[in-house]
């Protein structure tokens, strides 16, 4: 019963390991688009599951019955913030990949010359 409990714990876990798993050992680009994706998901879902209560109201629900249980505001927000954030971020890093696909004709990081050291 407890694996249950913490099940959005371990999925968001999954999530970001999956993530740095694609960051670090694919090379497209747009794979390591998605990499990045999925870690920002795996931290957001971690930041919904640590405000989540059982039972718990909305802090706004002004007809909430005394003494319950409520929901933490603030992991929501910082959340819907960095969706927002994830969001322009993954416009960048799109946009910077369908440059690169224009000036070297691959998204192959291994085949782009320059980018070596």
């Amino acid at each position: 019963m407890t694996f249950v409990g913490n099940l959005p714990f371990v999925v968001s876990m999954l999530l970001v390991c999956l993530g740095l798993y694609v960051l670090l050992f694919k090379r497209n680009l747009i794979k390591m688009v998605i990499g990045v994706s999925l870690v920002e998901t795996g931290i957001n879902l971690f930041l919904v599951t640590l405000g989540y209560r059982a039972g718990g109201v909305a802090p706004i629900y002004t007809y909430a019955p005394v003494g319950a249980t409520q929901v933490l505001p603030t992991p929501q927000a910082l959340t819907l913030t960095s969706i927002v954030i994830g969001l322009a971020t993954t416009a960048l890093l799109l946009s910077f990949a369908i440059l690169i696909y224009r000036h070297y004709g691959t998204l192959d990081v291994t085949e782009i010359k320059e980018l070596k050291g």
